[in-house]
């Protein structure tokens, strides 16, 4: 079993390198896709420097982590895709418990939530109350029960992956891709995994903009998809 795991990065100079690494540690065969959207704080000077192993692509302009993750799909070749933020909120440690639902032949799909017990940092309540809120809406427009619809760590069987036409740019893929896999009856599992958030003084991006973005993005592709 190959494992492909794509890191869609923008300005995480500090950190793109130390997740790089930990992926490569990960105990499978696998290849690193990494996306550079256009980062302006010389992250993608780094990556360029520090390419061996790694499949690096670059974007002429910010897009977003939707359109970073288009452009990984070519590349992938491995039988199950990993999304990795490229900050190093989630660990690459958890990619075996992520990902068994799938290697035992029972999911198509699989979410890491970061709400069903595994240790996670304390901070921002309000986010986690916009969280809920955000979850149950998409839940209740596909008719799945998940605890984190908006969580950064998702595998998938790679050709599911291809056959989904990621159309948003930004954030919009978390509610975009729940969609999809919804619609197409995939087996759909949710794992606890840890969570080492980072606040704002730390690089944190998400923003209550994003939130009601979200919201947009669940109705648009629910209900006029």
């Amino acid at each position: 079993m190959k494992l492909s795991v794509i890191i869609p990065v923008y300005n995480e100079v500090k950190t793109i390198l130390e997740i790089i690494r930990r992926v490569k540690e990960s105990p499978f065969e696998k290849e690193i896709i990494v996306v550079d959207d256009f980062s302006n704080d010389g992250t993608a000077n780094l990556l360029k420097d520090n390419s061996e192993g790694v499949k690096t692509l670059f974007h002429d302009r910010n897009q977003g982590k939707g359109a970073a993750i288009r452009t990984a799909l070519s590349q992938i070749t491995g039988e199950i895709t990993i999304i990795q933020d490229a900050d190093l909120e989630y660990h690459p440690s958890e990619y075996p418990h992520l990902i068994n639902p799938i290697l035992n032949g029972v999911a198509d799909v699989v979410y890491g939530s970061r709400f069903q017990g595994g240790t996670h940092r304390v901070l921002y309540f309000w986010h986690s109350v916009g969280n809920r809120v955000i979850t149950t809406l998409s839940n209740m427009l596909t008719d799945l029960n998940l605890s984190d619809m908006e969580t950064g760590y998702k595998a998938f069987r790679s050709e599911v992956l291809k056959g989904i036409q990621i159309e948003s740019n930004r954030f919009g893929f978390e509610p975009e891709v729940t969609a999809k896999v919804a619609k197409m009856k995939c087996r759909v599992y949710e794992v606890p995994i840890s969570y080492w958030g980072r606040d704002y003084s730390e690089g944190k991006k998400i923003n209550w903009k994003d939130g009601l973005a979200a919201l947009y993005w669940i109705i648009k592709f629910n209900l006029f998809r």
